[in-house]
């Protein structure tokens, strides 16, 4: 299945399909220089994969960051930098992301200001990053523990999207990204929210991430750099941030917290109820003034 995002001369087009991962070569160029972000969390193959589809019709280098949120910094964001230049990449070349969103986050980054730009490729290995940070251009790094307050808006050439990879998602960070279905879904989108509380199986997961995708898809389209509409996609987040920032728990984790602090009493109860459906936390014992902070 796929999905175009319309933004004009920045338009592109996200895939989701069984198996594309082993098919990259079919949705992107790879003549030239490509550089391949992941991290240690992330099966090798994956990115072995693409870097090997990538050598046959030009050369690839691959970097592997520590996983976490904490590789989202200025000392990673630069050394991307360096190897794209100490390996002559060009404005021609290309970056492409294969990891969750903290690996997309740092390598468009990196692309976006690379020789102020060069082509950007995203293939999310998260459910979170699947149906969510993949899409929409948004990259950051973090600094001085403030989550994304340096960064660029930057589409992505093009998205892939293999549901296949989550086989070997850790149950948890599975549940973190059900937590953003949650909220796109609690945002805009009824059937997919009442689809999603009762529980996602196997043959629901396309469906529930390309509905998730629309949802992404028509938000960005009307409102690409967060000047209105696009907010609604923070649900969740203000203080879901300070969580993150103040505790050990993951992204959808956190969101999911941020969400049942900011709704009314008959939302609280059903999203309540949609979050423990996957095992995601909906209490929390920490310092209230260092959050808010």
């Amino acid at each position: 299945m796929d999905l175009k995002v319309d933004l004009a001369e920045r338009s592109y087009t996200v895939t989701v399909e069984r198996g594309a991962l082993h098919h990259v070569e079919d949705r992107i160029p790879l003549d030239g220089k490509t550089l391949v972000v992941t991290d240690d969390g992330v099966p090798e193959n994956y990115a072995a994969t693409v870097a090997r589809k990538a050598s046959v019709s030009g050369q690839a280098v691959t970097v592997t960051v520590a996983q976490g949120e904490q590789s989202k910094n200025f000392e990673n964001y630069e050394m991307l930098c360096r190897v794209m230049l100490e390996n002559g990449f060009t404005r021609k070349d290309r970056v492409i992301a294969v990891g969750g969103g903290v690996v997309g986050d740092l390598a468009g980054f990196a692309a976006s200001t690379y020789m102020r730009g060069i082509a950007f490729y995203n293939i999310p290995t998260t459910l979170l990053s699947q149906v969510d940070s993949s899409v929409g251009g948004k990259t950051a790094i973090d600094v001085c523990s403030v989550k994304n307050i340096v960064g660029t808006f930057y589409q992505p050439g093009a998205v892939i999207i293999d549901p296949e990879v989550l086989k070997t998602l850790a149950p948890r960070q599975f549940s973190a990204g059900m937590a953003e279905v949650l909220k796109m879904a609690a945002t805009c989108d009824g059937e997919l929210f009442a689809l999603a509380e009762k529980g996602v199986g196997e043959k629901d997961l396309e469906k529930i991430i390309f509905k998730a995708l629309s949802v992404k898809r028509r938000v960005v389209e009307n409102d690409e750099r967060e000047q209105g509409l696009r907010r609604v996609l923070n649900f969740g987040h203000t203080l879901g941030h300070g969580i993150e920032s103040c505790t050990g728990l993951l992204h959808g984790e956190c969101v999911g917290l941020g969400m049942l602090c900011m709704c009314s009493e008959k939302v609280y109860e059903r999203l309540k109820k949609a979050l423990e459906v996957y095992r995601l936390p909906t209490e929390l014992c920490a310092d209230r003034e260092k959050i808010l902070d």
